[in-house]
């Protein structure tokens, strides 16, 4: 019988999601530090950071079918394990390549974080408050990108770059002991649906379902049109509009806010509007969103506003939407839930890279590769958020 879940347990498993924010945005002020102290070039750093980013998009696959097949608290907790490690040799790494080594081994431990903690919430809380849970834990996901860089920067400046990944084992300590004594074993056994064993055949059985597909396209669309537009912005407000990194920095918090607060309106709309429905609202509200911002840019107008106001309503829409396609997805086929979330967070990571990557391809010092990355993020967006009501209504 479920033991019902208790406010110790939901605040164990929001600190489980602030790992993988942690490991990313916690290096960002260390980078120049990292760079003289090696003496290597921008580009060697770059790549201690962009490691990161593939081996916890690749692990969040692994975390999740593991998770399926032997149990939620053994793979959760080997993960905190591997962060923890992985911590402490980036701290006293000698070389740039025990850093590289240090930064694989803590983001093979990351990566467990959001996958395994919304399988979690799925296991302990079931379908009907699902929804609303999974906005929580967003919303303490969202603090990861907040926080990180002003701790980041505040220990490097007093400690030094080292003091950082000290911080981040202290940290993940903190959790794992958490994770250990609050968190208990939640993944129903009985309820695991007789399928083939193994990984391959469970991402077989996901990806053959078009609802699933639909819903985790929905969430990486979605997630590209944030991540272009969030890599375009410094970029055009230092170089073309001539504004300071730390004016920057004021007008980056729309971002965080407006998905902060499109969770928020989920959660409160959780019982009162469908998935789909709420999917196809927060696609159609990121699609407004860019439309006007095209509009004014197309008609020779650009200042901040026209860059973060539009950046906080499609936040916004993707946090209305992302609980949902989540829910949606883990509800496809209940008994692989854990390999549906890391698939799911595979998507978000993996797309958010490449829509990014798109426009640092196309940037040439003009608005318009931001234009042209982020209205076809949307568009795609819309059409992945349209798929499920078709769907359903087919079925």
């Amino acid at each position: 019988m479920r033991r019902p879940p208790s406010k110790g347990f939901l605040a164990a498993l929001a600190s489980i999601s602030l790992i993988g924010p942690l490991s990313v945005h916690l290096f960002l002020p260390v980078m120049p530090e990292i760079k003289k102290a090696f003496g290597i070039s921008a580009a060697l750093v770059g790549l201690t950071f962009a490691v990161t980013l593939v081996v916890m998009a690749c692990v969040t696959l692994v975390y999740g079918s593991l998770s399926d097949r032997y149990g939620r608290r053994p793979v959760l907790l080997t993960g905190l394990f591997l962060f923890g490690a992985g911590s402490a040799v980036s701290a006293i790494s000698w070389s740039v390549s025990s850093l590289v080594a240090g930064r694989i081994i803590q983001a093979l431990g990351a990566g467990c974080g959001v996958t395994l903690a919304r399988a979690i919430a799925r296991d302990a809380y079931g379908s009907e408050g699902l929804v609303k849970v999974i906005a929580y834990l967003t919303m303490a996901y969202t603090l990861g990108p907040m926080i990180s860089p002003l701790f980041g920067g505040v220990l490097s400046d007093a400690f030094g770059w080292r003091s950082v990944f000290w911080f981040a084992l202290l940290s993940g300590a903190a959790i794992a002991t958490a994770a250990y004594v609050v968190l208990h074993e939640t993944h129903p056994g009985n309820e695991f649906e007789p399928r083939p064993s193994g990984m391959l055949p469970n991402f077989a059985a996901l990806l053959a379902q078009p609802r699933f597909v639909a819903y985790v396209l929905q969430t990486g669309f979605s997630s590209g049109t944030f991540f272009a537009m969030a890599t375009a912005a410094p970029f055009l407000m230092k170089d073309y509009l001539g504004r300071s990194a730390t004016e920057f920095g004021v007008y980056f918090l729309f971002f965080p806010i407006g998905f902060l607060l499109g969770n928020l309106l989920s959660s409160r709309l959780s019982q009162r509007a469908s998935i789909d429905s709420m999917v196809l609202a927060g696609s159609l509200v990121a699609v407004a969103a860019v439309a006007f911002q095209s509009a004014m840019i197309l008609g020779g107008i650009l200042t901040p506003l026209i860059i973060f106001i539009p950046g906080f309503t499609i936040s916004f829409a993707q946090g209305m939407a992302l609980p949902n396609a989540q829910v949606g997805a883990l509800r496809v086929l209940p008994g692989l839930s854990g390999t549906a979330s890391g698939i799911g967070v595979f998507f978000q990571m993996f797309l958010g890279a490449t829509f990014s990557q798109i426009y640092s391809m196309l940037a040439d010092g003009t608005p318009m590769p931001m234009v042209i990355t982020v209205s076809a993020g949307a568009l795609l967006t819309l059409l992945a958020g349209i798929a499920p009501l078709v769907l359903r209504r087919r079925e």
